[in-house]
């Protein structure tokens, strides 16, 4: 028992040695972070020598040590690097705040009085920053979101070099790489562009052709039953043909005109039906034409003389308009127009007329584009039936060579959809 009450009162000595030996450090400590603020204001390595004070075992927390506490964190906090670090050391100095109203006596005092001014200061800054913490993590949690959206987007964007406006059926071309394509307003493709160069549309037809003059593959689509279809080889109509030459807008009653090369007569195409169209019977015409004295005379052969000269009939493009071609070249000389008598010439007139429909004919004159009527007087330009579009669908072209369709509120490409960003943002937003 004697034994144990020794080791009792050595340990019990030992410990107030030590706690009076710490609180000695302490003291010096304290000394040094005052020294260092009144003679440098250096907050930093004031807290150098705060915290060894702090870390020695044994030793409360006085009321002097709670106000230097306080002041120190407060200060040091505003060049803490980041916000998360800035409250930490709030927290600290409100903890050492705090601990001095715990060991204040005195409410009236001065001291007093300056720890509440430092305290108020303190919980200012802290709601202060835990907003500013709550709105970076909202503005973090919404650049996510933006992120996520534009990764979205950039799914639903369409990649092209032009997307040209819907036509009334809700069709439009799109160019990339120098190819041309189509598309529904939806973003659907229907042709891929990877081999056509060019295009012509008109009336709701479409056609592609796989080069911009004197193309031998020409490809025909109706906006309006949403059929396309490549046209017959150029040889089918004509064996010694290799390109189907000058090709002139298709018009609304679905037919085409194109002027083969080696051929005494144009191409005339009906796209609905998807047939040449010929004269029916073409010697009961030129009987016609010759008694209304149109035509001086014919042959068996098809060869036509008007003004003294011979040509190879070439057909009819309908409104009583009739190609002519030299009886021994079978190069395109100009064109009758069989209700009036007319011959327009292609060296001065026109080099090429498409086919007739609602009173007008498309012409070219020195490759510029005319209209005329049955007579060959220039009329005003035949409106384009297909022209106005009518749906929903808006075309927005991105600085990235992208192209996106907006359907109302929504970025649609095929059956996919995306609300666009600001909706989605709010639709993901806190409550």
């Amino acid at each position: 028992m004697k034994k144990i009450l020794i080791t009792i009162i050595f340990i019990l000595t030992y410990s107030i040695v030590q706690a009076q030996s710490n609180r000695a450090l302490v003291n010096r400590y304290i000394a040094k972070a005052y020294k260092v603020i009144e003679k440098s204001i250096d907050f930093e390595q004031a807290l150098f020598f705060f915290e060894k004070a702090v870390k020695l075992q044994g030793v409360s927390v006085s009321r002097e040590m709670a106000t230097l506490g306080a002041s120190i964190y407060f200060e040091v906090h505003h060049k803490r690097p980041t916000l998360a670090e800035q409250l930490r050391f709030l927290e600290k100095a409100k903890y050492y705040s705090l601990r001095y109203f715990d060991l204040a006596k005195n409410k009236y005092s001065v001291e007093y009085s300056n720890n509440k001014e430092i305290y108020e200061l303190i919980s200012y800054n802290m709601g202060y920053l835990k907003s500013k913490i709550i709105r970076e993590k909202e503005l973090k949690r919404i650049d996510s979101l933006k992120t996520i959206w534009k990764s979205k987007a950039l799914l639903l964007a369409i990649k092209a070099d032009s997307l040209y406006k819907f036509n009334k059926y809700g069709i439009a071309v799109y160019e990339n790489n120098g190819f041309f394509g189509i598309m529904t307003d939806i973003g659907e493709v229907l042709l891929q562009a990877d081999e056509y160069r060019n295009f012509l549309s008109f009336d709701g037809y479409i056609i592609l052709k796989n080069q911009k003059t004197n193309p031998s593959k020409i490809y025909a689509y109706n906006s309006k039953d949403k059929t396309g279809f490549q046209l017959p080889k150029i040889s089918d109509f004509n064996v010694r043909s290799t390109h189907f030459g000058n090709v002139m807008l298709p018009r609304g009653n679905g037919r085409i005109v194109t002027y083969p090369n080696h051929s005494a007569m144009p191409l005339v195409y009906d796209l609905n039906v998807r047939k040449y169209v010929r004269v029916a019977n073409q010697i009961e015409l030129l009987k016609k034409l010759k008694k209304s004295d149109i035509i001086e005379r014919y042959n068996k052969k098809g060869n036509v003389k008007i003004n003294k000269v011979w040509y190879n009939f070439g057909g009819h493009l309908g409104g009583g308009m009739h190609p002519m071609y030299s009886e021994e070249t079978s190069v395109l000389k100009g064109f009758l127009c069989s209700v009036v008598g007319n011959f327009l010439n292609t060296n001065s007139d026109y080099q090429f007329i498409g086919t007739f429909y609602k009173g007008k004919f498309e012409a070219i004159k020195r490759g510029k584009t005319f209209w005329i009527n049955r007579n060959g007087a220039e009329v005003s330009k035949a409106k384009d039936e297909a022209d106005t579009y009518l749906g929903k669908s808006r075309i927005v072209k991105l600085e990235n060579g992208f192209y996106r369709i907006i359907r109302g509120d929504m970025i649609v490409l095929g059956k996919e959809k995306l609300e666009k960003m600001p909706i989605f943002l709010r639709k993901f937003s806190k409550n």
